[in-house]
């Protein structure tokens, strides 16, 4: 639809078609899975057996801002229906009881003045009903000085007339100018990435928006949704972990002027920590995302929401890059919007690569798998140059615990604890006593 209105290239929507295409099994393994968030950011969630459905009675404009188009226009009508059918009621009693329904002669003297003349039945007094509350006045019909029950009237019905108007045109206003109207030009890649980033595995996707007008104090923030279970045996079917998003200020706030990659690093405290390329076909998560901020053009805070589960986040893939500089000024290509190219990349979770660099976890002793390491010797691997025991092997920040002492053996310098020289030094004290 956007690429027919002009907002998006026809290569856009020929992307996202091709992408449907070249994953027929994700697109029915998605249908069978159950959601949190949809694509589209609505929520998933069936509200049942509400016993307290006065509540919302209590909230009559926001229910009715929350009610569908067709529900709404049912009320709208019925509110001004039933408020012209009350009144031509009334205004039908009023002429009956003042006796401006009986028939006269037309060749006889004239009767009384009526209180609302031209009323001779009760379409009339419905038609008179309708000038009143909206305010037509075609000339025919009118109120006149002979009953003061007829001006109360006529006041009650114009205040009534004008608070239906009120509320009726408030939430026809208030549904055009809803927030989430304004997420419909921002865009969110259909698929999620894993890729190296600097060194670390990194969770990434692509969010942009297709307005000129931008997103005032714009953040984003990222939630894991997962199947959790307790150490007393509870079962949480919904555990929300909030993601901490990577930017060197350590906030979520974003400068959408462009598409931006949103990136998280899975290092040691993240939930995705223990994530790897098997673990991520098989575990039951979904990601959701949360992109809030300020409308330029009505100050109106609005929410765009996406979430990706496991069939939708590609390992090892990277976004191809769509900007690009041209007469003086950065362009976009969004035809490639979801575009991503194959890299090469571990297969292992960040915590099995950060065990195989030597980095402990919670004080267990390192598990060296080879990971840029290099046999140097009897019993020992060379890093960087320098030659270390398997045995006795530390992490690059893990401090010595005892001190240690330069021995020179052999024109060579090693490295002997202090602990160890005492002993020596015993040892030789005892063999001279002996002798």
């Amino acid at each position: 639809m956007l690429a027919r209105k002009g907002l998006l290239p026809d290569g856009f929507l020929l992307t996202r078609l091709a992408e449907d295409q070249n994953h027929p099994n994700r697109s029915r393994s998605r249908s069978q899975r159950a959601r949190f968030i949809t694509k589209t950011g609505s929520c998933n969630v069936a509200h049942k057996n509400i016993r307290e459905q006065g509540r919302f009675l209590q909230d009559v404009f926001t229910t009715m801002v929350d009610l569908k188009w067709q529900h709404s226009f049912l009320i709208f009508t019925s509110a001004f229906l039933c408020s012209w059918m009350l009144f031509a009621m009334i205004w039908w009693l009023v002429a009956f009881a003042h006796g401006d329904l009986e028939p006269r002669d037309p060749n006889g003297e004239p009767g009384p003045v009526p209180c609302v003349t031209a009323i001779h039945s009760f379409t009339s007094a419905f038609l008179f009903s309708i000038e009143v509350q909206v305010t037509i006045g075609f000339g025919g019909r009118m109120v006149t000085e002979e009953c003061p029950l007829a001006i109360t009237v006529l006041i009650i019905q114009n205040i009534l007339g004008l608070i239906i108007n009120a509320v009726m045109l408030g939430c026809v206003f208030m549904k055009t100018a809803q927030a989430n109207r304004r997420a419909e030009t921002l865009i969110f890649s259909r698929n999620a990435v894993i890729a190296p980033r600097n060194g670390r595995p990194t969770f990434m996707f692509r969010v942009g928006d297709l307005r000129k007008s931008m997103i005032i104090s714009a953040t984003i923030q990222l939630q894991v949704i997962r199947r959790t279970v307790t150490a007393e045996g509870e079962v949480i079917p919904v555990s929300q972990l909030d993601i901490q998003v990577e930017n060197p200020l350590r906030s979520n706030g974003i400068f959408l002027v462009s598409p931006l990659i949103i990136s998280h690093t899975m290092e040691r405290g993240s939930p995705l920590y223990e994530l790897s390329a098997q673990s991520l076909a098989t575990d039951d998560l979904e990601i959701i995302v949360i992109l809030e901020g300020v409308v330029e053009t009505t100050g109106i805070t609005m929410q765009a929401r996406t979430s990706y589960i496991p069939e939708e986040i590609l390992w090892g893939r990277r976004f191809v890059s769509i900007i690009t500089e041209e007469d003086g000024r950065y362009c976009v290509d969004y035809s490639k919007f979801g575009n991503t190219v194959p890299i090469r990349m571990s297969s292992l979770s960040a915590k099995e690569l950060d065990q195989t660099r030597g980095v402990q976890d919670n004080g267990s002793e390192p598990q060296l798998q080879g990971w840029g390491l290099v046999r140097a010797g009897r019993g020992g691997f060379r890093r960087g140059g320098r030659t270390c025991d398997s045995s006795t092997s530390q992490p690059w920040y893990t401090p010595l615990e005892k001190p240690e002492k330069e021995v020179e053996q052999k024109g060579q310098k090693k490295k002997v604890q202090l602990e160890v020289i005492g002993r020596q030094i015993e040892d030789d004290g005892l063999g001279e006593m002996s002798e």
